[in-house]
């Protein structure tokens, strides 16, 4: 394992937080268990609590503590496009951060097939935040030396590698509608 993960997925065990690449552009991240993790998230971006954040993960195992039952037509849709880039808006269990969902009953998440992201969520053991390395507003930043430039000593690690060759974040799906929010 390089040393870029270990020192990654140390950063997550200990509340830090933490950019990687994703699908588009570079995320930051932090354990979504830890509310000091998450709120430090919202300071580094100056991003607003009711937005919530995206669970992004390996597989949906590493989900399901963080979900309401999945019923057979929903996991159908979740099956036919994981591991990939969309994004599913479902309904959380009711153990869920408020600062995590955004105080909704729901919570956005992703199966990964990212390689970078794949990786760090199976070290780590589990998912992971993933909203857009960026202050709020500004445009997403695509590289780890644009990361470390806007955020400075703020992140606890950065992960060195390439985004993904989507040319914008991935979409989000509403499960319960089939809408597309993004």
């Amino acid at each position: 394992m390089s040393e870029n993960i270990i020192t990654a997925v140390e950063a997550l065990r200990t509340g830090g937080v933490i950019a990687y690449p994703t699908e588009a552009v570079y995320g930051l991240g932090c354990d979504p268990h830890k509310e000091t993790s998450l709120q430090r998230i919202l300071d580094i971006k100056h991003r607003e609590a009711h937005k919530g954040f995206i669970l992004i993960a390996s597989n949906q195992e590493q989900l399901e503590p963080f979900l309401a039952p999945i019923n057979t037509e929903w996991q159908q849709q979740l099956d036919a496009v994981w591991p990939g880039p969309v994004t599913f808006v479902i309904p959380a269990a009711n153990t869920v951060s408020a600062l995590l969902s955004g105080q909704r009953d729901t919570l956005a998440v992703r199966v990964s097939s990212h390689p970078m992201v794949v990786t760090l969520c199976d070290a780590y053991g589990g998912a992971i935040v993933s909203t857009s390395a960026n202050r709020s507003g500004q445009p997403a930043l695509q590289t780890g030396r644009d990361v470390r430039t806007v955020f400075g000593d703020s992140l606890d690690a950065v992960v060195d590698a390439d985004v993904g060759t989507l040319a914008s974040p991935t979409r989000i799906i509403d499960i319960r509608t089939g809408q597309q929010l993004r």
